[in-house]
């Protein structure tokens, strides 16, 4: 059965809904007929933002709601045949800042989700979000599924248990669910309006405002980004393949650049901004993980995937989308100053 035939009419739920990957997931299943259910707690500073469902508003439905909250959550679920569940807090700063709020919604909120399919909705299927965070500083390159996991923050430990309560329920209790851990993702609707969420959306608006971008020590650190269409296919096929059942994957990029080399593509594409080599924050430094790249070959055998749009396009792309929307993304202060 083709994505399509899958998705046509299927329920389907997104906890982190009106957030940067749900969103784009969600476009794409308006596109392929489901009956889609958004959940989002909207919490200041977090990516949730109603203008990232603007043109698809009345083919979804949007429940603000915490999913900490077992009430609401016993609800949602019953009715719904694919849950992506991409809700938390994403930010590696603010979890070592406030470790509490981290465990809360990334440990707490997957076990309500996780005990509301459990009691009331046990056929779900459950796709969740995780990080090549937790893996820490890598041993080897690329990392597999393999390499230990040894986190080197708060949240990289919070996201490592909210995956494991994920395999357990679907091996002790049924609840169907795979994790997926997702690399450097980049493309629309991403939070820009501070730097705490990841830095290569913070960097396309430096360039795109015609600021400078401060790279931390030499530039040196390799990553692999995938562009956020390509994550949102991966997610679609994690919801269809049944072989991913209890399985946790890498999925990211197969490109791998230095972020000097990064900052240097973007602001050729942008044609604004200028970059400028500074000395890591401590706070930075401490938890910092040095070059990454995942292998995603395990997850493109069990499901078909592969990623298709290149870092220049994806990024052209990107730079489009904010050019013509940077409003709804930034302070009205700081979009004016953009231009």
């Amino acid at each position: 059965m083709s994505v399509a035939d899958f998705y046509k009419g299927r329920r389907v739920m997104i906890t982190g809904g009106l957030g940067f990957i749900g969103s784009n997931l969600a476009r794409h299943l308006v596109d392929l007929g489901a009956d889609i259910l958004l959940v989002d707690s909207l919490i200041p500073d977090y990516g949730g933002n109603l203008f990232n469902i603007s043109g698809i508003e009345a083919r979804v439905r949007v429940n603000v709601a915490d999913v900490r909250q077992a009430s609401t959550m016993n609800y949602l679920v019953r009715d719904r045949e694919v849950i992506f569940n991409l809700a938390g807090q994403v930010s590696h700063i603010d979890s070592m800042r406030d470790p509490h709020t981290d465990l809360d919604i990334n440990c707490r909120s997957q076990l309500t989700l996780l005990e509301a399919c459990r009691h009331h909705n046990p056929e779900a299927k459950v796709v969740y979000a995780s990080t090549r965070q937790i893996y820490g500083k890598p041993e080897f390159l690329p990392v597999t599924e393999q390499h230990l996991v040894r986190p080197t923050d708060v949240n990289g430990i919070n996201k490592a248990a909210g995956e494991y309560y994920h395999l357990v329920y679907n091996n002790v209790f049924g609840v169907r669910a795979t994790a997926l851990r997702l690399t450097n993702v980049y493309g629309p609707r991403q939070l820009m309006k501070h730097n705490r969420q990841g830095f290569i959306a913070w960097f396309i608006r430096l360039a795109l405002q015609d600021q400078e971008i401060q790279v931390f020590g030499d530039g040196s650190q390799v990553r692999d980004f995938v562009y956020v269409d390509d994550v949102v296919s991966a997610f679609l096929e994690a919801g269809r393949c049944e072989a991913c059942d209890g399985e946790a994957f890498n999925v990211g990029g197969d490109e791998h650049l230095a972020h000097r080399d990064l900052v240097k593509v973007l602001i050729e594409l942008a044609g604004t901004g200028r970059y400028r080599f500074v000395e890591w924050p401590p706070e930075k430094k401490a938890i910092d993980i040095g070059s990454f790249y995942a292998d995603s070959s395990r997850f493109m055998r069990a499901s078909g995937w592969t990623p298709r749009v290149s870092f220049r396009e994806g990024l052209t792309r990107t730079l489009a989308f904010y050019r013509q929307h940077m409003a709804h993304y930034v302070e009205p202060s700081a979009a004016s100053a953009g231009g």
